[in-house]
């Protein structure tokens, strides 16, 4: 998992649990002002406070900024949005920014260790979630099955009951339809007015639907077992609706000798049941609840200051959020709303990069949403004159954007700035350089090169030449490495003869026999446009190069099988981890940086087997059985026995603990497969004549 998926989970709910203190904080204090009014008042507030580990800020945002905005309100950013989000988002959010320090050192941009960190977080969570709901469960079923061996029976007063011979307090069980329950022989142990209150506290639990809201906090518990708040709340809550009872059957004149003395008999003979969800008359500090019975004391009602105090509060924790929602749409902040909204980080960006060798670039990102809220972008070199690069990683999280292409290869990250209009940050391009981009509007855009027109493939029989192809060195310094369609047209960058070879003859190094030093080390681009219309399959294309080679090259070549050490790419017993490429067209590739971190996209088998080939020196035989084009990234740890014949110098071991698996282990765990060694039979050009290129 790279750095940003990992933010674009844990940030989020680091927010949110921050959030959820403050707003607890808050209730606290709303708590402790109203501590002599009615308990069944500060049950709500601590029940709010519960709820709100559901809610979070971001959600109550996400609907203001769907609100229609008022066409006065100005698209600045306004106090409240500063301040709201002041609350919401407090943990700082720092990310590892690229630099030339980090190639240079061979640092990977990502780094499974934060995968198996990711793991185990889950992992506790999920184990602790279960944990409680098994608890919960084998407990609920016990006390399932007691009432469903009850008596029914109906009371003096009127009310339905059930009788079960478990020695349990009187309590109320069930959530939907909760039923009333009374211990056999209770009659014989509380007299009829000790009796009379008790029923009566529990006919209140039933009315507040006091079940119900416990199991609601139950969920949250579930959620959140990890935060000790979730579990301080239980306890206020259950002491809030205990008291709350207990004032109701006070007002309904019973006497509170015999309601006091009652509760010490239950709780003296009867045990307390296990579940919140199921309301009894103990739960809470019982010599503090007597005291506050036998006291006579009065609840105070709520004067009109305290009825302000409290609508002032209700008001302010939900329209604060959705207000703040509002006006940050309307400054042009919003983040999850649609394309047609303006502001946000959906639309056009642009800007010019700086790239080494005193080049400058024009660049121009368009991002767009789904109806799903899901970001897709695509950035254009506009003077590179390259294809468009979809985003196979795009993300916007906490003001920060990621993008990344795998292939042909650019990465992008910055943040928006406070007014919404501008993103400062690197961008990675074979090194990386300074990138701003300007929100773009429909009189500033810059035109980006239209989609070109989809080309009907050539017919199977055709046997496609070149009609004009054009050779040339690659200028010195020059950093791309490509071979790709540009419509019907082979483009062709920073080739050697010998690459050339073996895309055209579909081999790996190893296979290509010794020639001059020079089919090595010079490199070339090349143009070439077929003699016919249509797009070239790749078998044809590769034929089409062959042809090439012979006719500029006058390369003749014949194949010579060899016995030699290889090794055999098959699936591990696990099973392949890799990912279907939505992209089928084109000829697809790979492109590595730093060492040791390989970025494929729309790859098959057959490809990887290939650069495998020339990472290790040896062959590299395809036995995966796996059809189509893959996209994926391999990460791993290079040793000295790995691009030695690519003129690559590996770094030095480190003792770091967070050091990347070898390349063995790597692609096991990270991709499903494994390398075997072996002896094979190999099929070996062999190089009878090859001249420097002939003219154009």
């Amino acid at each position: 998992m790279d750095f940003a998926a990992w933010g674009s989970w844990t940030i989020p709910v680091l927010h949110h649990l921050w959030q959820s203190t403050l707003f607890a904080g808050g209730v606290w204090l709303l708590a402790l002002t109203l501590r002599q009014n009615a308990a069944r008042v500060r049950y709500r507030l601590w029940m709010a406070a519960s709820l709100k580990f559901l809610v979070p800020f971001s959600l109550l945002i996400t609907l203001g900024a769907k609100v229609p905005r008022p066409a006065h309100l100005a698209r600045t950013q306004p106090a409240l949005v500063t301040m709201v989000e002041g609350v919401a988002q407090p943990v700082l959010q720092t990310w590892p920014v690229v630099t030339e320090a980090h190639f240079a050192a061979g640092e990977p941009a990502e780094h499974p260790a934060t995968h198996w960190l990711t793991l185990v977080l889950v992992g506790v969570w999920a184990g602790g979630t279960l944990l409680l709901l098994g608890r919960w469960t084998v407990n609920w079923l016990r006390l399932r099955a007691t009432v469903r061996r009850g008596e029914a029976i109906a009371l003096a007063d009127g009310h339905d009951a059930l009788l079960v011979a478990e020695n349990i307090e009187p309590g109320v069980f069930g959530i939907v339809r909760p039923a009333l329950v009374l211990p056999r022989g209770i009659a014989e142990r509380l007299s009829a007015e000790q009796l009379d209150a008790i029923v009566a506290h529990e006919i209140c639990h039933v009315r507040r639907r006091d079940n119900l809201t416990a199991a609601l906090h139950m969920a949250v518990e579930a959620m959140f077992w990890f935060h000790p708040l979730v579990w301080w709340l239980q306890a206020r809550l259950v002491e809030e609706r205990e008291r709350a009872c207990d004032e109701a059957v006070l007002e309904a004149t019973r006497e509170p000798s015999a309601y006091a003395e009652g509760i010490l008999k239950v709780c003296r003979f009867y045990v307390e049941a296990p579940l919140s969800c199921v309301s009894g008359v103990t739960g809470s500090e019982l010599k503090q609840r007597i005291a506050r019975i036998l006291s006579g004391q009065g609840v105070r009602k709520l004067n009109k200051r305290r009825k302000v105090l409290l609508a002032a509060a209700c008001v302010a924790a939900v329209g604060l959020p959705v207000a703040a929602g509002v006006a940050r749409a309307a400054s042009g902040e919003t983040q999850g709303v649609g394309g047609a909204e303006k502001g946000g980080i959906v639309g056009t960006w642009q800007g010019t990069g700086h790239l080494s060798g005193g080049r400058n670039s024009r660049f121009v990102l368009k991002i767009t949403r789904d109806e799903k809220g899901a970001l897709s972008a695509t950035m254009y070199g506009i003077d590179q004159n390259g294809p468009p690069m979809p985003g196979s990683t795009v993300s916007f999280a906490a003001g920060t954007l990621r993008f990344m292409n795998i292939y042909p290869g650019l990465g992008f990250e910055g943040s928006i700035s406070a007014d919404g209009n501008s993103i400062s940050g690197t961008a990675v391009q074979n090194g990386t350089f300074p990138l701003v981009l300007e929100r773009a509007t429909p009189e500033t855009e810059w035109a980006t090169p239209a989609p070109p027109p989809r080309i009907p493939p050539m017919s199977p029989d055709a046997k496609p030449n070149f009609e004009v192809a054009t050779i040339k060195p690659t200028e010195p310094g020059s950093r791309r490495f490509m071979l790709t369609m540009r419509g019907a047209d082979l483009a062709v960058a920073n080739f050697s003869l010998n690459d050339l070879i073996k895309f055209a003859y579909d081999v790996q190094s190893t296979q290509v026999g010794e020639g001059p030093g020079w089919m090595r080390t010079e490199k070339w681009d090349i143009d070439a446009k077929p003699d016919m219309p249509g797009m070239p399959s790749q078998a044809q294309l590769r034929v089409m190069v062959q042809k090439l080679l012979a006719e500029r090259f006058a390369l003749k070549v014949h194949e010579e099988k060899r016995e030699m050490s290889a090794y055999a790419l098959t699936l591990s017993k696990s099973g392949s981890k890799l990912t279907k490429s939505a992209d089928t067209s084109g000829l697809g590739g790979f492109s590595m940086g730093p060492l040791g971190v390989l970025h494929a996209g729309s790859a098959t088998m057959v490809d990887f087997a290939h650069v495998l080939g020339d990472v290790f020196g040896e062959p590299v035989i395809d036995g995966t059985g796996l059809n189509g084009r893959w996209d994926f990234t391999l990460q791993w740890t290079p040793d000295e026995t790995q691009f030695g014949g690519m003129g690559m110098r590996v770094p030095a071991p480190t003792d770091d603990a967070n050091v990347l698996p070898p390349l063995f282990t790597a692609i096991q765990e990270q991709l499903g497969l494994r390398l075997e060694s072996e002896k094979a039979d190999v099929a070996v050009l062999m190089i009878d004549h090859v001249d420097h290129p002939s003219p154009n």
